[in-house]
């Protein structure tokens, strides 16, 4: 039987889906090592795994070298390839937010020069202000860009804020606030419908479990 692949992004979303997938009843041993392995066939159960970088996910699943996927809002809502977005799964929280420098320096001439790895979304922001820009594509340590003066601001995920506070950042605005979400490729849920179900109820039910847990917290 072939089995059903779900690409799952690496960091954080990583660490929250397997915590979802053991709760979903999976076997999740291997995942939770320290493996540089990128496929995991999980024991007794029909799902592989692929370790994929975030921004790959969508592409996968678009594509079709995956049935499924699980990656953060901000990333679909990044490239919007229009894909089957069944599920919340209420994990891996932060939020996409414009920051600039503590200590703003005045006198700006010409567009605001914004640096970020999310160039649709930031370019569509301020443009619905009526703002001109000039995007810098990022890749990586994107609050450099203000220190060494090849932007005036960033739009950055951020979680608890601390690494812009390190770096003399501070949030002005909020654009999109994101959790980790399942994907499933269309094709894939006609062809492999049981095993699209599945997943959907566990996870769901995993998802479920997981918010009454936050909830209980003082």
């Amino acid at each position: 039987m072939e089995k059903f692949s779900l690409a799952i992004a690496k960091g954080r979303v990583l660490e929250d889906s397997v915590a979802l997938l053991a709760a979903g009843g999976y076997s999740v041993e291997e995942l939770s090592g320290d493996s540089r392995k990128l496929v995991f066939d999980l024991p007794r159960s029909n799902l592989r795994v692929l370790v994929v970088r975030s921004q790959d996910v969508p592409t996968y699943v678009d594509r079709g070298a995956a049935d499924a996927g699980i990656v953060g809002k901000d990333v679909l809502e990044e490239q919007r390839l229009g894909l089957y977005e069944p599920l919340d799964l209420g994990v891996s929280r932060c939020r996409l937010v414009v920051a600039a420098p503590r200590e703003k320096s005045n006198g700006k001439i010409g567009p605001l020069r914004i640096a970020t790895k999310y160039p649709s979304l930031a370019r569509e922001h301020f443009s619905r202000k009526g703002i001109h820009t000039e995007i810098v594509h990022l890749y990586g340590a994107i609050e450099l860009a203000p220190l060494t003066g090849i932007a005036d601001k960033i739009v950055d995920l951020v979680d608890t804020g601390r690494t812009l506070k390190e770096n003399g950042l501070a949030e002005e605005e909020i654009i999109l606030q994101s959790t980790a979400r399942l994907v499933i490729g269309r094709a894939s849920l006609r062809l492999k419908e049981k095993d699209a179900r599945d997943l959907l109820a566990r996870l769901s039910e995993a998802g479920q479990k997981n918010a009454v847990r936050r909830e209980a917290r003082p």
